[in-house]
């Protein structure tokens, strides 16, 4: 699993849902949609219309992902800061029932509403 307390992300773009079709696809459940994408260097973050999976690449090759599913029915609570004049980048934290905490970091041009939009359709739904 992810060590959100420890892990630094770094900042993520949106990215096209088929660069992780062979990775989710298979761990997705029958009629679960994709609704957006976000992608560093490595690492990326899903999410879907049932939950969020965080997408960890591991060892020199990448082969190796640890993909953790945090679902939006465990949400407690979420803030968002968005980007401003001097810091440019915007940062989604999220509070997990029996996990605590989890941050995402994304770049400025993201379109961090219509991710906190996303998340309380499905957490408070």
């Amino acid at each position: 699993m992810i060590d959100f307390q420890n892990a630094s992300f770094l900042k993520m773009k949106q990215t096209n849902p088929a660069d992780y079709q062979g990775t989710i696809g298979p761990l997705l459940i029958p009629g679960e949609t994709v609704l957006g994408c976000y992608r560093a260097i490595r690492d990326g973050v899903v999410f879907t219309d049932k939950r969020i999976m965080a997408i960890n690449v591991q060892g020199m090759t990448g082969k190796k992902k640890d993909i953790t599913s945090l679902p939006y029915s465990k949400i407690t609570a979420f803030s968002v800061e968005t980007s401003g004049v001097l810091d440019m980048d915007s940062e989604l934290e999220l509070w997990f029932s029996g996990l605590g905490k989890v941050t995402f970091e994304f770049t400025a041009n993201t379109n961090v509403s219509q991710i906190c939009r996303c998340i309380s359709q499905y957490a408070l739904g």
